[in-house]
């Protein structure tokens, strides 16, 4: 199939797949979590019990917690102001298993999985540090900031998302399959 038949969607990918620098943003990410990586792929988030990966749907939790926020930030007015701080901070506590069943899964793949598989982790890994600075933003009391930061986190995380998407979806990567299916 020629590039000129691929959805925009799909352009994309392959863009950031065969890119040099997706390539340098996989060599940093290794060195930077490098020691947590092997670990990782050991642990308990790292399984082949659901028959695929555990990180899409723990996912779910954290972007609708974040999601959420943002909803209540927009209609909720000065009285949802403890909710929306209450599911940031959730929708944090649940990034860590999330972000470690995704490190288990990328440290098995190589190739173009692999760069847009740091790709994600490195938008993932920007809008982590908004929320976190949200939620303080929010405990100083400092809403409207606290906010900003909050759906700034999301828009990156669609992207993100799009392409832990692709890598799952498209590419398969999520798949857990034994000799026996």
């Amino acid at each position: 199939m020629s590039v000129s038949e691929l959805s925009l969607p799909q352009r994309v990918g392959r863009a950031v797949g065969e890119s040099p620098v997706s390539e340098r943003v996989a060599v940093a990410q290794e060195f930077v979590y490098g020691p947590v990586i092997d670990w990782a792929r050991r642990s308990p988030f790292h399984t082949s019990a659901l028959g695929h990966s555990a990180h899409p749907p723990l996912t779910d939790l954290t972007l609708g917690c974040w999601i959420g926020a943002s909803i209540l930030d927009v209609v909720g007015g000065a009285q949802a102001r403890s909710s929306a701080m209450l599911l940031v901070g959730v929708g944090l506590a649940a990034a860590g298993p999330t972000a470690i069943a995704g490190a288990g899964d990328w440290a098995e793949m190589t190739g173009t999985e692999r760069r847009i598989g740091a790709v994600h982790a490195l938008g993932t890994d920007v809008a982590v540090f908004l929320l976190l600075g949200s939620l303080i933003a929010r405990r100083r009391g400092r809403y409207a900031l606290g906010m900003r930061l909050c759906l700034a986190g999301n828009v990156i995380l669609a992207g993100a998302g799009f392409l832990g998407g692709h890598l799952a979806l498209n590419r398969g990567t999520a798949r857990r399959t034994t000799e026996a299916d």
